[in-house]
């Protein structure tokens, strides 16, 4: 009975948790949320828009296409690529053939200068930015007309360094696709906007980042982050040291995901795990609290089977759906009612997934095995016996994981 009191104590810690998200992410957007009309600047500065691609991300094409569908006056994109051989850039081809007016470049260009292929890609993407304005933004984002209306007028405030963006998971298809969009619109935008609103920590996520150049030469170029996994975290907290404020607009975007399967699932938030944990260190712990559905769950496992642990677990796990599709109705998610039936399926496999930190330090990325350090630092993983062996041990973990839950 202690046992099981104890785990009701921390399971109400959660739900508290989700309680002070939820008023965060409510407090950042508004039902309709449509930029139309909230606070647009009075001049429009021209932007530079960076597009790093590297392979075929779902929806690529309509992704790009929103960018030059903008409703702004001067803009530039460039979209970067390590080489013509990559399946993306035909995608940007028929891009440029149906906008032959946009201004539009493709910067083809091996470069591997640091560890992070991203940064790799905007390097040679940055000397080619015309504008003082730089916005940064993945393959995998889709925005509306008024989006950089909306994000620019931050600018006007010459205080701001940064200004990132709330996002939210869109279009899934698959079981793998909708766990990632739950999983998106509950944890990680309640996290972000919840750091932001009651502990000032802004976490910059780096699917868009608005800046000056001035601030990003500041902090030492894209050349200072390119051995860093979390790139967009460093780059924010650099632009802080400098005294600039790093804002979180309110003004979401879609990360569009559709057709995932269960390993990727695993795999993206073993690595996103990682990183926390490295850059966070024992404040990663505070995750495992904060996920009350499997902290619920654990009494049926140390414990004898009751009727009160079933309940525990049961009640958990209705609250959970009823805050999931609470947040996914304020962010227009677009996913069906029964969708949220998979929320705590989702968190129990998510709190399997969080021990994968403690016990591996390697992450696979764009077809690339990397030691993770201090800071999400990167380091090369040798094809030596004995890294090789953790690589093997860290798979096996990951699918033991998996198979638990």
């Amino acid at each position: 009975m202690i046992v099981l009191t104890i785990f009701i104590f921390i399971s109400m810690i959660g739900m508290i948790g989700w309680l002070f998200q939820m008023s965060a992410v409510r407090s950042y957007t508004t039902p309709l949320n449509s930029g139309e009309d909230a606070g647009l600047p009075r001049n429009f500065p021209p932007v530079s828009i960076l597009k790093p691609l590297k392979g075929i991300d779902e929806g690529l094409f309509d992704n790009l296409e929103s960018f030059c569908l903008l409703d702004y006056p001067d803009y530039q994109i460039i979209f970067s690529l390590q080489n013509q051989n990559d399946p993306a850039y035909k995608v940007v081809r028929k891009v440029i053939d149906k906008y032959p007016l946009r201004d539009i470049s493709i910067i083809v260009e091996h470069c591997d200068e640091g560890l992070n292929p991203k940064v790799n890609n905007l390097i040679p993407a940055y000397r080619k930015a015309r504008h003082d304005l730089v916005l940064i933004s993945d393959s995998n984002v889709r925005v509306n007309p008024y989006y950089l209306k909306d994000i620019v007028r931050h600018m006007d405030d010459p205080s701001v360094g940064l200004v990132s963006n709330m996002i939210r998971g869109m279009g899934g298809r698959s079981l793998g696709a909708f766990m990632e969009n739950l999983h998106l619109n509950s944890f990680i935008i309640g996290s972000v906007c919840f750091l932001d609103r009651y502990l000032r920590m802004p976490c910059v996520v780096g699917k868009s980042m608005l800046m000056r150049k001035c601030e990003i030469e500041g902090i030492g170029g894209f050349a200072a982050v390119k051995d860093f996994l979390a790139e967009d975290y460093i780059i924010g907290e650099r632009i802080h040291r400098l005294g600039k404020r790093v804002v979180l607009s309110g003004h979401l975007i879609d990360n569009v995901n559709e057709y995932w399967g269960i390993e990727r699932f695993i795999s993206r938030h073993a690595r996103w795990g990682r990183l926390r944990w490295h850059i966070g260190g024992i404040k990663y712990l505070s995750e495992m609290a904060g996920n009350a559905v499997f902290m619920s769950f654990l009494p049926l496992v140390l414990t004898r089977l009751s009727l009160p642990a079933l309940l525990l677990a049961a009640t958990v796990s209705i609250i959970k759906i009823i805050h999931d599709y609470h947040l996914g109705r304020r962010l227009g998610s677009e996913m069906g009612p029964f969708v949220y039936l998979l929320s705590p399926v989702k968190d129990l496999i998510i709190g399997f997934v969080w021990f994968v930190p403690l016990f591996s330090s390697t992450v696979s990325w764009r077809g690339n095995r990397y030691l993770i350090g201090k800071d999400s630092v990167l380091a090369p993983c040798p094809a030596s016996d004995p890294n090789r062996r953790l690589s093997v041990v860290d798979a096996i973990r990951t699918r033991l994981a998996w198979s638990k839950s």
